[in-house]
């Protein structure tokens, strides 16, 4: 069987969730599966050296064309080329107009509930994103033999909106074996010089997306300052210093901009080291479908804290402390508890390391290589 597989954006340098779940994913079949043959079809860009070919995946990169075109154009011309007997798409979007079978990864639909494509939240790469899945997935769920999606909240939420419950399936994500306790002071300490970061800090991965609640976060860690002013910072990696300072004019005092530091982008692979050094980590988004984050800090052993909303408490456990994420207070609230209870603090990320044990990439790669052979039984009976 000749799978193919959409890693679009694979090539850039600044690689975010869906990127990253899919790299783990073909370098798991690259690894392991020597039943299938595999192409991975990537947009042209700078980070070349993410992928290699192997004994079974060979990597076809396309123009860098805008996305639509290179989606609903260049990608099924390319899959009829290379005699792809499935296509599985990981990033939400497919082609509308092929006849290759088709397996679509639906990371979320946020987009089709409440982000209206005229809203003015977030960037306008975002919004215009967000316009283009809110045309494009209606369709894509229909086309698609297969639409997997990454916990039981977001396959709930898919049903309830689009239907086609007898082609829903829930494959979780992992965590890469790379966040682990680190012991090592030489690696500590680069990480520290490298990214500038201070002796006590709160780790808060977020961005302008409107759903990574950044606004709430920031009110919160001012109230905190406010009340204490002590030695701890906030950490905040790859944020645009204008737009920063634009959200703190508008919700608290610019004052508290001092304690922040900003990194600058961090990959992948040089996050546990930052992570292992904070105090503790903050993940109170408004809505994920998962959120590898929170797995990514309990790896680490640091305790977390998240939202008490949509997949957040299915992935957390009892494991994390869990907020309303909607009230500064409420995050405010959690951090003081961590930050003045040392036996929280240790119970938290002792649970944190353990859970983070039950989700594995190599147990995902496994059950979407069944997937694989599923379809393809299913189109060989026909």
């Amino acid at each position: 069987m000749i799978i193919g597989i959409e890693g679009q954006r694979l090539f850039r340098v600044k690689k975010h969730g869906m990127d990253i779940v899919a790299l783990e994913l073909i370098r798991r079949l690259s690894q392991f599966d020597t039943e299938n043959q595999y192409v991975i079809f990537v947009k042209d860009d700078d980070d070349t050296t993410c992928l290699k070919e192997s004994q079974n995946v060979k990597i076809c990169v396309l123009p860098a064309v805008p996305y639509p075109v290179w989606e609903q154009v260049l990608l099924p011309q390319a899959v009829r080329r290379e005699r792809c007997d499935i296509l599985h798409c990981t990033s939400n979007t497919a082609p509308l107009f092929t006849n290759i079978p088709i397996i679509t990864t639906v990371h979320d639909i946020i987009y089709l509930e409440k982000i209206s494509i005229l809203s003015s939240q977030g960037s306008q790469y975002q919004r215009l994103g967000n316009m283009y899945r809110r045309f494009i997935v209606p369709g894509v769920a229909r086309k698609s033999k297969r639409i997997v999606t990454v916990s039981e909240f977001e396959k709930e939420n898919i049903e309830r909106v689009l239907g086609y419950s007898n082609k829903l399936r829930v494959i979780h994500n992992g965590v890469g074996s790379h966040f682990v306790k680190i012991n090592d002071s030489t690696v500590l300490k680069a990480a520290r010089e490298k990214y500038h970061l201070p002796e006590r800090f709160i780790f808060f991965l977020g961005n302008t997306d409107p759903k990574k609640n950044t606004i709430n976060v920031l009110k919160a860690f001012a109230e905190y300052q406010l009340k204490y002013n002590n030695d701890v910072w906030l950490v905040m990696p790859d944020f645009d210093e204008l737009v920063l300072l634009e959200m703190l004019s508008k919700t608290v005092k610019p004052d508290v901009r001092a304690k922040i530091r900003t990194t600058g982008y961090v990959p992948n692979t040089e996050l546990p080291a930052i992570i292992n050094q904070c105090t503790l980590m903050l993940y109170p988004s408004l809505r994920e479908s998962f959120g590898i984050p929170i797995l990514e800090g309990m790896a680490c052993g640091v305790p977390v804290i998240t939202s008490n909303t949509s997949s957040m408490p299915e992935i957390a456990g009892d494991a994390a402390l869990l907020i309303d994420p909607t009230k500064p207070e409420a995050i405010l609230g959690a951090v003081e508890k961590v930050m003045n209870d040392p036996v929280l603090a240790a119970t938290l990320s002792k649970k944190g390391q353990q859970r983070a044990t039950v989700f594995s990439w190599d147990n995902m790669a496994e059950s979407y290589i069944n997937l694989y052979r599923e379809v393809y039984a299913e189109l060989m009976s026909k």
